[in-house]
């Protein structure tokens, strides 16, 4: 199916609820980058990650008739996403191979497809040594770098996510910033961080859309 780019979420969104089932697969692809970024900072490694990611948009799916649009869908389906990643933070399996997965799991994940990123990444030992320095830096700063710097999203729907004041993320994504330049001691381009391959893509959008052919 083609991207859907010429579509905007809300027009999807319509068309999927009027019984365009197969439409979902355009949000999908729109949205697994962003997910997979979201995944990757709450600590997840690349297998636990893409699960998390399945999960999130089945679950937006069925919760489809209830976005209002009062907020961007990225924001909605980013909120699904973090509540998922805090859950399985707090089962007790994941509690005990945390610290083992931040060291042994913490590799870049750059993008090989044809697009504007790969002119990004060009050196691919300074995205290991800066994502690396990103693990090692506290939740709640690496949360805030990872929407504000990472996915993109404005101070006021940062604020949102995280449940803190506007002024609370400026404080946080320049201490982020802070520690960040004392880890590495040079500068970072957020765009080398928690790249989803475009090769995995297929098979997120697979997955999904068979489990919600089932729904």
């Amino acid at each position: 199916m083609a991207s859907g780019v010429a579509f905007s979420e809300i027009e999807i969104i319509r068309q999927i609820l009027a019984g365009e089932k197969a439409m979902y697969e355009m949000l999908v692809r729109r949205f697994n980058p962003y997910l997979y970024k979201i995944g990757r900072s709450y600590g997840f490694n690349h297998e636990d990650t893409q699960d998390l990611m399945q999960d999130t948009f089945v679950d937006a799916y069925k919760n489809l008739s209830h976005f209002e649009g009062r907020s961007q869908f990225k924001t909605w389906i980013i909120r699904i996403m973090m509540n998922n990643c805090f859950r399985k933070m707090h089962k007790s399996s994941f509690k005990n191979e945390t610290a083992k997965e931040m060291t042994d799991h913490l590799t870049p994940m750059f993008t090989t497809a044809d697009n504007d990123t790969d002119k990004i990444i060009q050196n691919r030992e300074v995205g290991n040594t800066i994502e690396m320095a990103l693990g090692a830096i506290p939740k709640d700063y690496r949360m805030v770098f990872s929407l504000r710097e990472i996915t993109g999203m404005n101070i006021a729907e940062t604020a949102s996510l995280l449940s803190i004041s506007e002024a609370n993320v400026k404080v946080r994504l320049n201490r982020a910033k802070a520690m960040l330049r004392n880890e590495i001691q040079k500068t970072y381009s957020a765009a080398e961080l928690y790249e989803f391959n475009l090769i995995y893509c297929d098979a997120i959008v697979n997955n999904v859309m068979k489990r919600i052919k089932e729904i």
